[in-house]
């Protein structure tokens, strides 16, 4: 493996440099939300209870959706329009002055919660432009047959990084917040170097049509093929329901007594898992029955949710959560590879958007969820529910969707259906 590994990232050196760009942009952005979520859950112990603060981590969350909401669509617009490199460029370039500003509130005497708040939404907004972009740009570095290996890679490298960024977090909130925030603006920089150093052709083809018409299009495309958007919005409501992320301060903190580095610990199980089942993928990809397997994968996640609710036990803990990691991570490899193997180059931009609007939206709209519910039945209810709630979606998702149950294999683009039924007046032949 590591020899065909290594024949992989030399034939594609500038995907080998985004790769890289990537592992440090992700560790940069772990470490960051791991400190946001840990100043914000310290912060309000102080004068506020258990289920209060977990509450304003939760906000966190909705302060970097709301933006992401409002300007997604749109960036995946940009991005079948302009240079994705340089989109990717300038987000990040923002997200190192969001940084820096996180910088300079924790260093204040009295740091107050809506400079965070402020800052939190503008890194959303950032990270609006940044993910179809950095999504798009990928097949761009590689041939299509190799698209399932690079994206294993991509798939590694971001689990990689959400290992060693809580841990790593964790460690540096132990000294300092400032000290956690100003690594990950090192990181942000460095990645920021490597991808200028990249010199293959990022700009897509562009096609006619207004603004508005291709933003249909988009949206069409996704929707119409019930395979995909079956695939992401089971990981929507899955995820929303189970995200338990934003809690972990609390279980951190004053139900399991482990501390800043045992939350870093805790940070870093789904991650753990996560890679396990990346390096698997990679070397045993899903041949047959991908659809099933997908459906018993988010079962899975919902009942290692309930056992990481249920538990007292440090490590009893991790493993629910490096459970949980790996199962999702079964949903992430079916999704990506549907969405990035079918999508037409000059429609991956907004297709990743509308992708990468339900991923944020499970994510961010997940902490918020979470913090909400937690406020009013405590934080281990509210994860011990969510996880039930999320083996009832999986149930569900599997009646309303029979295609993406049947789905199975996941490495010939021609056995998936059309997205665009042909009379369509959004089809990419005749866009409007």
């Amino acid at each position: 493996m590591s020899q065909s590994l290594t024949g992989f990232l030399r034939r594609h050196p500038d995907f080998t440099r985004f790769w890289s760009a990537s592992i440090l942009i992700n560790l940069g952005a772990q470490i960051e939300a791991v400190t946001i979520g840990w100043q914000i859950y310290i912060m309000a112990r102080d004068t506020m209870s258990v289920a209060q603060s977990a509450y304003l981590v939760g906000m966190v969350g909705l302060a970097q959706f709301l933006p992401l909401f409002a300007l997604t669509l749109f960036a995946g617009i940009l991005a079948d329009r302009k240079n994705r490199r340089m989109i990717v460029m300038a987000a990040l370039a923002v997200e190192i002055i969001c940084v820096l500003g996180l910088i300079w509130v924790a260093l204040e005497d009295t740091p107050r919660f809506t400079h965070i708040f402020v800052i939190a939404a503008f890194f959303g907004a950032a990270r609006a432009f940044y993910s179809p972009a950095a999504s798009a740009v990928t097949p761009m570095l590689v041939p299509k047959p190799e698209m399932p290996q690079a994206i294993s890679l991509k798939s590694l490298a971001w689990q990689g990084a959400v290992i060693v960024g809580p841990w790593l977090g964790g460690i540096l909130c132990a000294f300092s917040v400032a000290s956690a925030y100003a690594v990950a603006c090192l990181l942000y920089v460095a990645g920021f170097a490597i991808l200028l150093l990249i010199r293959h052709h990022t700009r897509p083809e562009r096609r006619p049509g207004r603004v508005w018409a291709q933003l249909k299009e988009g949206v069409a495309y996704t929707w119409h093929n019930k395979i995909v958007f079956g695939a992401i919005s089971l990981d929507l409501a899955a995820v929303l329901l189970g995200s338990a992320v934003s809690l972990l301060p609390a279980f951190a903190n004053d139900i399991l007594h482990v501390g800043a580095q045992g939350f870093g610990i805790l940070r870093s199980g789904p991650a753990v898992g996560a890679s396990v089942m990346a390096v698997a993928l990679a070397r045993y990809p899903l041949k047959a029955k991908a659809g099933q397997r997908m459906f018993l994968a988010v079962g899975a996640f919902g009942l290692a949710t309930i056992v990481f609710g249920l538990s007292r036990n440090m490590w009893i803990s991790v493993a629910a959560l490096a459970a949980l990691g790996a199962a999702d991570m079964v949903s992430v490899y079916v999704r990506q590879t549907l969405v990035q193997v079918v999508t037409p180059d000059h429609m991956r931009g907004r297709v990743a958007s509308v992708s990468g609007l339900f991923i944020s939206g499970s994510n961010e709209l997940g902490e918020f969820e979470s913090g909400v519910v937690s406020r009013f039945i405590g934080p281990v209810a509210a994860t011990v529910v969510g996880g039930i709630g999320t083996v009832m979606v999986t149930g569900l998702w599997a009646w309303m969707f029979p295609a993406l149950r049947r789905a199975d294999r996941l490495d010939t683009a021609d056995e998936v259906p059309s997205p665009i039924p042909p009379h369509s007046a959004t089809s990419p032949a005749s866009p409007q």
